[in-house]
């Protein structure tokens, strides 16, 4: 991948506040002119000379355009318009370029307008999305496709869309489904490795998985996963499952899955959560035997385990982790993309505030956010392929993964909120957990983490500079894809490739330009690391459990159904 598409994707990136803020908001308040926009049109009048050179240069391209003598063309690769359509037929043509020339104006007379750098990302953000919204391609009848669709079904294409749309309009999230669940059950393709549930508090389910082999590590592996969606992300799909992979190598493998809150859970904070990672970390200490446990995290459940690592520490117990281990992390909010232009404390009141009236934040309404960081992919394709089209969206187990959405309590996204603006967790002392303040630094337990190179939620530079902030030897791993596909690396796949790099640059791309390239998973490399700090093996238990604590339920438990 280019450097010039990297950066691009780090800068329509969304830290956790942007994210969190938009969500209890709504996208829509991003579309509604601001003190920004007042701003451009006060630069633009101030500025009328070269106001009036754009928009005549946009007067000459049109006519180009309508004569048939302009060259604007789509880039190479846009998948609105690869339709042969939209180049031999004249009018379609001619409507395309004169899109382009106008979006084209538009971005111009943004970059050339006296703005502060949070206004200019401002207006390119809205603009940039006004644009994908315009595009021809949207609209029914215009676009080949749409029209060959309504010749070919006698107008059932068109009908049959229209009342998905009607469906989509009346529940959240309001964007086009992206994804045909019928085929799906959990337990059975889904969330289907076998295994049982050892811990269930009010707060979460903790998972052991049956052993796959005759032996199995001494050190046992506890996942955190994010707050936000279901914890299955890790046992996605038979072998597209890390943590099938990981029993299949002989792990102890242990995950939480959180329990779906609602508004009688409002106060559950991050003190909360910290809390009940170590009572899961207690329960696997006593079915395994083991003094020691790798301890890993993936986005938000990585922040929460980084805390309880710290917060062990702090106590002086760190000796009951053997590692660290993150995934799609990031603790470091500083400059994490346009979307950090997008919040200021006065947005952030208002979310806060917002979530405490429910009591929670709606993961729908995350999920309604996460589609309009990248509309072109996230709602605009599916615009056109279950409304113009009238298809069903396709059956993808992570997209199934993706709108399994949870309910985050309003005191923990409060926390969040701050912690991510604030960005304390970067600061040693500045924030207290359970009473004890927390210092990433002091954490030398060896450490790997790995980022995806294409995510627009976690910015893999920003999960660089996470990693940075850990006392002890740590190991970044950067992988192909992006924010779950990142994730989800099963071995096989002959595209998958990841970089590493025993020196940890002071600078992200330092560290990317030296860094080494291997083929395939990192969950190869992943196995190798862990291979070292998991003690020695010993004969696989035959049961699931301890006397104390018995198998509850079936994996993957009962907390995973909740609605």
């Amino acid at each position: 991948m280019s450097s010039a598409t990297t950066s691009r994707l780090a800068e329509t990136a969304a830290p956790l506040d942007a994210l969190l803020v938009g969500a209890a908001l709504g996208p829509v308040r991003r579309f509604v002119p601001d003190i920004s926009t007042a701003k451009w049109a006060a630069s633009l009048a101030r500025k009328p000379g070269t106001t009036a050179r754009r928009l005549r240069e946009l007067g000459t391209e049109a006519g180009r355009v309508l004569s048939g003598t302009s060259t604007l063309a789509p880039q190479r690769g846009d998948r609105r318009f690869t339709d042969v359509a939209w180049t031999e037929n004249p009018l379609l043509r001619r409507l395309v370029q004169l899109y382009l020339a106008g979006s084209r104006t538009a971005g111009e007379l943004v970059r050339e307008a006296d703005l502060e750098p949070r206004d200019r990302t401002r207006l390119q953000f809205v603009l940039e999305n006004i644009a994908e919204a315009l595009a021809p391609s949207n609209v029914p009848l215009v676009n080949p496709g749409s029209a060959k669709a309504v010749i070919d079904t006698a107008g059932l294409s068109l009908a049959r869309g229209g009342r998905q749309l009607v469906q989509d309009l009346a529940t959240a999230p309001r964007v086009p489904q992206m994804v045909d669940g019928s085929g799906f059950a959990l337990g059975e393709n889904i969330a289907a490795t076998p295994g049982g549930v050892v811990l269930r508090t009010e707060v979460l389910e903790l998972i052991q998985y049956a052993p796959q082999t005759d032996e199995v590590y001494e050190v046992p592996a506890l996942v955190v996963p994010p707050t936000i969606n279901k914890f299955y992300a890790l046992d996605l799909a038979p072998e597209r499952s890390l943590v099938e992979h990981g029993v299949r190598q002989g792990r102890q493998m242990f995950v939480i899955s959180w329990r779906n809150p609602d508004s009688r859970h409002a106060s559950w904070n991050v003190d909360t959560y910290v809390r009940a990672i170590l009572e899961a970390l207690e329960a696997v200490e006593e079915i395994t035997g083991s003094a020691r446990t790798v301890l890993g995290g993936v986005c938000s459940g990585g922040v929460l385990a980084s805390m309880a690592a710290a917060y062990l520490t702090g106590i002086g117990r760190q000796d009951r982790l053997a590692a660290l281990c993150l995934a799609v992390t990031v603790i470091d909010n500083h400059d994490a993309g346009t979307a950090s232009a997008l919040v200021d404390e006065r947005l952030a009141s208002r979310a806060k505030a917002t979530s405490a009236r429910k009591g929670y934040l709606d993961g729908r309404a995350l999920a309604e956010v996460f589609a309009w960081l990248r509309p072109g992919d996230l709602v605009w394709n599916y615009w056109v392929n279950n409304y113009l089209l009238g298809k069903r969206p396709p059956a993808f187990d992570i997209l199934f993964w993706n709108s399994d959405t949870t309910r985050m309590t309003a005191a923990l996204h409060a926390d969040f909120i701050d912690l991510a603006m604030q960005n304390s967790l970067t600061s040693p002392g500045a924030l207290t957990v359970l009473g004890v303040p927390i210092d990433l630094g002091t954490i030398t337990v060896d450490s790997y983490v790995v980022a995806g190179i294409t995510d627009h939620i976690t910015p893999w530079e920003n999960c660089y500079r996470s990693a940075q902030l850990f006392g002890g030897t740590t190991l970044f791993v950067l992988s192909t894809s992006g924010h779950i596909a990142a994730l989800v690396n099963p071995p096989g796949n002959p595209k998958a490739s990841y970089h590493t790099g025993d020196d940890m640059a002071p600078d992200a791309k330092i560290w990317l330009t030296g860094s080494d390239v291997h083929q395939g998973t990192w969950w190869t490399d992943l196995g190798l690391w862990l291979d070292d700090r998991s003690g020695e093996r010993k004969p696989a238990p035959e049961d699931l459990g301890s006397p104390g604590l018995s198998m509850l339920a079936e994996a993957p438990g009962t907390y995973v159904f909740d609605k």
